[in-house]
């Protein structure tokens, strides 16, 4: 009985793998461009969602959703035109590789914007230590010298 209920699973699944037929292209398929922008903002939220995930369900924040709303779609015209456009793996690559690219750019971006806040913090920091230094300066400099006053009413 187990031998026989594995062989139709076995057989099954063979079957099941063998078919390589295209999914039916979906009378509302997202464009390509925009299915770009959408898989950008799910990584991008996904990111944020790995850095800081107990603020974002704090807030009660899905990505998920935010995305959905964002291009007014549901999940599954996205989960359709995901399927779709991935059965062609080239044309899928094309639409990822797009993805990567701005976000490439985009953390190339940030660098430079985090590096020149550092810049400006450096700057900052060296002018007050100056202005510090200068300040001592003028009080070690003055030698205010104060002497007792002794009276001689003792």
């Amino acid at each position: 009985m187990k031998l026989r209920l594995s062989l139709i699973l076995v057989c099954c699944l063979a079957i099941g793998c063998n078919k390589n037929i295209r999914p039916e292209k979906p009378d509302n398929l997202i464009a390509k461009d925009q299915m770009t922008n959408i898989l950008y903002d799910l990584y991008v939220i996904n990111g944020a969602k790995n850095v800081n995930r107990a603020l974002l369900e704090k807030k009660g924040f899905e990505p998920e959703q935010y995305v959905f709303k964002k291009y007014n779609i549901d999940s599954l015209q996205f989960a359709k035109s995901n399927n779709y456009y991935a059965f062609d793996p080239e044309e899928y690559r094309e639409i990822v590789e797009e993805v990567r690219l701005r976000l490439e750019v985009e953390k190339d971006k940030t660098q430079e914007l985090q590096k020149a806040e550092q810049m400006n913090n450096k700057r900052r920091q060296d002018s007050i230590k100056k202005a510090t230094n200068r300040t001592k300066k003028v009080i070690d400099s003055s030698k205010i010298r104060i002497k007792p006053v002794i009276s001689e009413d003792n």
